[in-house]
């Protein structure tokens, strides 16, 4: 009874607040000048906001300035359990023979795990991606350590800005999974004490790549 008398107060101020239109406070918020001066320089915002939230940023300025990074991490971090799903990271880590798993053997062993993304959100630093490609959700989700490989064509202000990305993309047969990605998982639920990598991965690192001005 007790359950059922808490679950009708909940609604009945869900209700309340449905019934009491307000206006917002803040109707012009995103056309404020907060951000004006990064209008042109979006990968430095991005790279600002990302590495303030414990991302781990790379810039790349050719695909072998991007696998002479990733042989490094590799080898400083003796990653050996490396997987990559889709099909254009694929041919690229091949191009340069990059060893990578392109199956789900072992993934129960998977320390890393190389996607690409939809969009990034400079204003926050976050990453969006979603399960409309071959990483789908587990390869961003599951190993320790998320690689992004990003394009500068990807960066956006503001998650508006990512979400019309998506739009356009998809049409009306938006993915099933679509998610704002802020930095490696964590949590400060036990003891107040924060944690890295509760809920998915521990490190986050954004390789992004000029495609712009090829």
């Amino acid at each position: 009874m007790k359950e059922t008398t808490s679950r009708e107060k909940i609604l009945k101020k869900i209700r309340k607040a449905l019934l009491e239109k307000r206006d917002n406070p803040y109707p012009n918020l995103e056309d404020t000048s907060l951000y004006e001066e990064y209008a042109g320089f979006l990968d430095v915002l991005f790279a600002e906001q990302f590495t303030a939230v414990a991302g781990q940023f790379v810039f790349c300025e050719s695909d072998i300035q991007l696998i002479e990074n990733l042989l490094q991490l590799a080898e400083e971090r003796k990653w050996r359990k490396i997987y990559c799903w889709e099909p254009k990271l694929q041919e690229l880590l091949t191009t340069y023979e990059y060893p990578f798993y392109s199956t789900d053997t072992d993934f129960m062993q998977a320390e890393v795990g190389i996607t690409l993304c939809e969009s990034l959100i400079a204003r926050n630093g976050s990453v969006l991606v979603s399960n409309g490609n071959a990483a789908g959700r587990r390869l961003s989700i599951y190993p320790n350590v998320h690689l992004v490989l990003a394009y500068t064509s990807q960066l956006v202000l503001d998650l508006k800005d990512g979400f019309k990305l998506l739009k356009e993309k998809y049409a009306n047969h938006l993915p099933s999974m679509i998610s704002n990605i802020t930095g490696p998982s964590r949590t400060a639920d036990i003891e107040k004490t924060l944690v890295l990598g509760a809920h998915g991965p521990k490190e986050l690192f954004v390789f992004l790549m000029d495609d712009i001005n090829l």
